[in-house]
């Protein structure tokens, strides 16, 4: 009686152990299936979207800071979100400050690498920054990724074709030496 009862409890396990090893490989390719392009068809927090919608509304009003503001705030809650990034990269791009931007299209590539809009981007500002070389390597990288028709591989053309923006001058550059020489 006590062998039957002991071939009882060691045949469960034997069953569980032969199949652990397989259920192991499988749950561990599911979970690498499931991580990979999680940036492109990731959904955004509805509460982050609203803001993303008052960013763009910001934006296309010419009012740069405010949807700088909104953008930022839609990033708290949703800090996963590529597009998010994006939007602050071209927000960063309208106030004339493309290093920034380019700081912004990095973190959406680090989420994204595969993100044509941050590549393009990125690009955009390298461009209007006067970095031609890394710009053209962009295109390149659009170019086949996407062909020469693609949206984001002729806006970069097109900044790349525009070439840098002019430099800002600020009062100290321009402002004369301030000396005062006094004489009695």
């Amino acid at each position: 009686m006590t062998d039957a009862i002991e071939q009882l409890r060691s045949e469960p396990m034997e069953k569980v152990m032969r199949f652990a090893a397989p259920a192991v490989a499988v749950a561990l390719v599911l979970a690498v299936s499931a991580s990979m392009g999680q940036g492109a068809d990731r959904t955004l927090d509805p509460r982050a979207a609203t803001l993303q919608q008052e960013g763009h509304a910001a934006l296309a009003a010419g009012q740069t800071e405010q949807a700088v503001d909104a953008f930022e705030a839609a990033l708290a809650i949703d800090p996963g979100a590529p597009q998010l990034y994006i939007d602050l990269g071209d927000a960063a791009r309208r106030n004339g400050l493309q290093g920034k931007a380019i700081r912004y299209y990095r973190n959406a590539m680090r989420l994204d690498p595969r993100n044509l809009d941050a590549i393009s981007g990125e690009g955009a500002a390298l461009a209007e920054k006067g970095a031609i070389d890394k710009a053209n390597r962009n295109l390149a990288k659009l170019q086949t990724m996407c062909g020469d028709n693609c949206p984001e591989t002729k806006q970069l053309a097109a900044a790349i074709a525009k070439g840098p923006q002019p430099r800002v001058l600020t009062a100290e550059a321009v402002m004369p030496d301030a000396s005062v020489t006094q004489q009695n």
